[in-house]
């Protein structure tokens, strides 16, 4: 994967940022030349989590490069081919809804318009609790649509949060690459 220009978008399911961020750091050390972005909380936001400026911080020295977290520095991410695959992880259920309805209004969800001008891959990390319930229909679309890959998912707690799917942030490798020939790393739910 040296050498691959990855953008990679975090948004707000703030509980999974230390899985995504590990996972971030695999492809920086492998050479792949990470673009971060984040969606406005996952920018702004403190949680039980986190505070928001050390993610930041942590993200800007690991990359190297500043956090796209405007819809004004996220357009030219298309026109500018900065991106060879966009990855979304973790993605929640509100940007899997803006994104199957063509809102793009955060700087993730430009990100991923901008990105797809040019009909390159878009990956996506779904962590979200209602993912079996109100999400389940944006899911169905985005994996009808061209150029959109899933992480394999699964049900994280079946008993406490039936309706709640989390990606396997493991698979991020296997999906992007599968994802750059045009193909959706099966099976998707595990």
């Amino acid at each position: 994967m040296s050498g691959i220009k990855v953008g990679y978008a975090l948004t707000g399911s703030f509980c999974t940022f230390e899985k995504s961020l590990k996972q971030m750091e695999k492809l920086v050390n492998e050479g792949v030349d990470v673009l971060p972005v984040m969606s406005f909380n996952a920018y702004n936001l403190d949680t039980r989590f986190g505070k928001a400026k050390d993610f930041r911080a942590y993200i800007e020295n690991l990359t190297g490069r500043k956090i796209i977290a405007s819809i004004t520095d996220a357009e030219p991410i298309g026109p500018g081919k900065l991106a060879d695959v966009l990855v979304v992880l973790p993605c929640t259920g509100n940007t899997l809804a803006k994104l199957a309805a063509g809102i793009y209004d955060t700087p993730v969800t430009l990100a991923v318009k901008s990105h797809l001008r040019n009909q390159r891959p878009v990956v996506i990390g779904v962590s979200s609790n209602d993912s079996l319930s109100s999400t389940a229909k944006n899911i169905g679309a985005l994996l009808n649509y061209k150029h959109y890959y899933f992480i394999p998912m699964r049900q994280d707690d079946f008993v406490k949060k039936p309706f709640s799917v989390v990606c396997d942030f493991d698979k991020l490798k296997e999906t992007v690459e599968a994802a750059l020939y045009g193909k959706q790393l099966q099976p998707i739910l595990i």
